[in-house]
């Protein structure tokens, strides 16, 4: 028999899986099958599903269950607006509150960030580093906002950073890597270094504007 797995960690593990293509997007998600991969009752799965419809990743059908969030192209271009205009501000308030505690915690996570892109660039495989990857990811946009002083900030750029990454990743898009990425996300990180308020706001929009709509 499995050991049973207490519902946050269930909670964590379905957003994981949501995050990095383990369903489709748009799957359905079948309550059944999800309490013998837990080995937890239906209620339990059925509460956990509700709370991640309730920040974006699930969708919740009356009369028809829950499923992964669909890919939508207007749903990816909101998100991505959403997400430029929260980080660029977040990182506006990192850097004139962070100090050298930020800017250390910054460097290691960049660090670590570059090191797994830099290994997937060379290797051409996303999927055995997919979930060390995405934490790193992750982490390190999490980091440019660690230091604002808005709350309210923090928290909706977690949940609108965590449905963005859905709508991206997947087996057709290469799980959302591009080679691109190394370079751009070093830009990032040697403004905010810097203090360049005007070229880390830049950076943050040409990082994330492939994905809005353009006529």
């Amino acid at each position: 028999m499995k050991p049973k797995i207490d519902t946050p960690e269930i909670y964590e593990d379905l957003r994981n899986k949501l995050m990095t293509a383990y369903f489709e997007q748009g799957q359905k998600l079948k309550p059944s099958e999800l309490t013998e991969l837990y080995s937890c009752s239906v209620n339990t799965i059925r509460e956990t599903l509700f709370r991640l419809s309730t920040v974006g990743l699930v969708t919740a059908e009356e009369q028809r269950g829950f499923r992964s969030t669909p890919v939508s192209r207007q749903r990816q271009h909101d998100l991505t607006n959403f997400r430029i205009t929260l980080e660029q501000q977040g990182v506006l308030q990192s850097m004139r509150n962070g100090g050298i505690e930020w800017e250390a915690r910054l460097t290691a996570s960049h660090h670590k960030l570059s090191h797994i892109e830099s290994r997937i660039s060379k290797t051409g495989d996303v999927v055995p580093v997919i979930t060390p990857w995405c934490a790193a990811e992750w982490e390190f946009h999490e980091t440019l906002v660690s230091a604002s002083d808005s709350p309210v900030l923090r928290e909706t750029f977690r949940s609108v950073y965590d449905q963005f990454r859905q709508q991206l990743v997947s087996p057709e898009h290469n799980y959302g890597f591009l080679e691109g990425n190394i370079v751009e996300h070093k830009r990032i990180v040697d403004a905010a270094l810097t203090g360049n308020v005007d070229e880390v706001c830049v950076a943050i929009y040409d990082h994330l504007r492939r994905n809005l709509i353009r006529d």
